[in-house]
């Protein structure tokens, strides 16, 4: 099975990649039966389309790596030890789920992962795409010296295990400003909040694992992850992809990644 897509650029590479661990769907066949069939149904925690969101990413030279598999199977977003990325009362899964983000149980009985499947997963499933990931961000460095590596993710309006309020439409995450350059940032913030959405930067998403792994501005790599609410680009059931509320936020998505790829060949 094919563990992950990259979309190369179309045209002439720019210092940004693009990765979307989270929309991936498919479950190796000796795992697929372990899981309760009811939560098969819909994969609830899925990031719906995201990788649609960004699909004209290659017409402007950036590099995007799509996950193929559930986050069920591994959460790529995760540290590898499980540690939590949130100090606080979340419910935080780990990076082999056994409930999905409200605690109900995936696993049928007695088919939970132990440590030895655990670590099997990471080797297997895991680390093949942060190597991947990481050959794509050392290559545009070599080739600029630095790179913005954008994070996509989206979320449900509402989970209340992670907070009673809906979420807003957009929530840019930097690890309190220690992924990536100020100016990076700035540009980012200034961008997603042209538009008519509700940006928030760090609250309640601070970026995951992936952002605080790879985002080393000191070292010219600079990370951010960008949490968006599924009602932005699906119907109100968060089902369905809808194409007029998705062609409003790829405007916005677009106009972003032009500025950073700009900013980033600015920064001395």
């Amino acid at each position: 099975m094919q563990l992950f897509k990259i979309i190369p650029p179309k045209t002439d590479p720019v210092p940004i990649v693009i990765s979307v661990p989270h929309s991936g769907t498919k479950f190796p066949s000796e795992l697929k039966g372990q899981y309760r069939k009811q939560q098969l149904r819909h994969l609830d925690d899925t990031d719906w389309y995201v990788h649609k969101l960004y699909d004209f990413a290659s017409e402007l030279g950036i590099t995007l790596i799509k996950a193929n598999l559930s986050r069920w199977v591994i959460d790529l977003n995760r540290d590898p030890e499980s540690v939590p990325l949130y100090n606080d009362d979340r419910l935080i899964t780990s990076i082999t789920p056994t409930t999905d983000f409200y605690g109900n149980n995936i696993y049928k009985k007695g088919k939970k992962p132990d440590s030895e499947e655990i670590t099997r997963r990471l080797n297997a499933f895991y680390w093949p795409y942060y190597k991947a990931l990481e050959q794509l961000l050392n290559e545009r460095k070599t080739t600029f010296g630095k790179v913005v590596l954008w994070d996509a993710h989206s979320i449900r309006h509402r989970v209340s295990t992670i907070q009673e309020d809906p979420f807003p439409d957009m929530i840019l995450g930097n690890n309190d400003e220690k992924t990536a350059h100020s100016q990076i940032i700035t540009t980012a913030l200034e961008q997603l909040s042209s538009s008519n959405y509700h940006v928030q930067h760090n609250t309640p998403f601070k970026g995951g694992h992936i952002t605080r792994y790879f985002g080393k501005p000191a070292e010219g790599t600079h990370c951010l992850q960008l949490e968006m609410n599924k009602t932005l680009y699906m119907d109100d059931n968060e089902i369905t992809y809808n194409k007029r509320r998705a062609k409003e936020v790829k405007k916005v998505l677009r106009a972003t990644l032009e500025h950073l790829a700009i900013t980033v060949n600015s920064l001395v």
